[in-house]
């Protein structure tokens, strides 16, 4: 039976990592916290695939946006840090992603993605789970789709947004709009 995250301390995870300036390095979850930052934890399947550069690029774009908001994003597969950077280096016109404003870490021992419950085991790779985690290290979002399903980032936008006023935000609420 699956356990209950949300509301509990996130696993602690540090990784290597592409950085946004295609280096190699490390992101913690701690490193986030030290900094007073959320994280936005995303995982998905499998480098060089069809919807994965979607919702990366996506992220990208928009980048500025998570920043704006204190929030650290970072991307999760079991990839290794080598393919991660081949794929950044393919241009988005060729199914690559071109350059990103933050890190893709590589879970090749999948610890993490087994600690967030999104391991697919027999196959190696991850489910498309996003968790969005206070700067004190708790869980306060998940959310995992299949893998043939793109996330929203409007929508991830929107839950950091509400989970930053922290009140209680209705159905359909928006940046600006009243809390309850």
């Amino acid at each position: 039976m699956a356990e209950r995250m949300v509301g509990k301390q996130a696993p602690r995870f540090e990784m290597d990592a592409v950085l946004p300036n295609k280096e190699f390095g490390k992101v913690s979850l701690e490193e986030n916290m030290k900094k007073d930052k959320w994280t936005v934890l995303f995982f998905y399947p499998m480098d060089f695939t069809f919807v994965c550069p979607t919702e990366i690029t996506s992220l990208s774009d928009r980048f500025d946006e998570f920043d704006d908001l204190d929030a650290e994003v970072v991307g999760v597969s079991t990839d290794t840090i080598h393919t991660h950077l081949a794929w950044i280096n393919t241009s988005r016109d060729e199914n690559g992603l071109g350059d990103l404003e933050y890190s893709l870490a590589a879970d090749t021992n999948h610890q993490v993605a087994k600690d967030y419950g999104v391991l697919i085991e027999d196959e190696g790779v991850a489910l498309r789970g996003l968790f969005i985690i206070s700067p004190e290290g708790e869980l306060q979002y998940q959310v995992v789709n299949h893998n043939n399903i793109g996330r929203d980032v409007d929508e991830t936008l929107r839950v950091l947004q509400a989970l930053q006023t922290g009140g209680l935000c209705p159905a359909n609420w928006k940046p600006g709009q009243e809390t309850l």
